[in-house]
């Protein structure tokens, strides 16, 4: 928290015994580690009922969600990126081999004259006296 290092520290420790004194120094100390650990509680206390009251909580799944949302939205549409990537290979597929297929002999026969309705010979009727 103050970033005290060893030496700080120690020089903190020599002026303490030289001010207070060796008989008292113990003592105070101790009480002064005391009011630390109160103070710590204290403002830990006081930031939970802080959160509690702002709800930050909420908003800590609120944001959660939204995070987990948009990492769905970006599979989805990576997803449909394949999808459109897959569907024009396939079409190049589909291509590739609809052209071999019409040069199959198969296919090379002329094809037959349609008839239309007009040019189709009419059936003798059963009531037909050539029949």
């Amino acid at each position: 928290m103050f970033d005290i290092g060893f030496a700080e520290l120690l020089v903190i420790g020599v002026l303490g015994l030289l001010v207070i004194g060796p008989e008292r120094l113990p003592g105070t100390v101790r009480t002064v580690a005391l009011w630390i650990g109160r103070l710590r509680r204290s403002f830990s206390d006081i930031r939970s009922e802080i959160e509690r009251e702002v709800g930050a909580d909420e908003i800590r799944r609120q944001l959660h969600n939204e995070s987990i949302i948009a990492s769905l939205k970006e599979s989805k549409d990576q997803i449909n990126k394949e999808i459109d990537k897959a569907g024009k290979e396939l079409s190049n597929i589909e291509n590739s081999i609809a052209p071999k297929s019409s040069s199959s002999p198969d296919t090379t026969a002329e094809p037959e004259p349609a008839v239309s309705a007009d040019d189709k010979p009419s059936k003798p009727s059963p009531q037909d006296p050539k029949s």
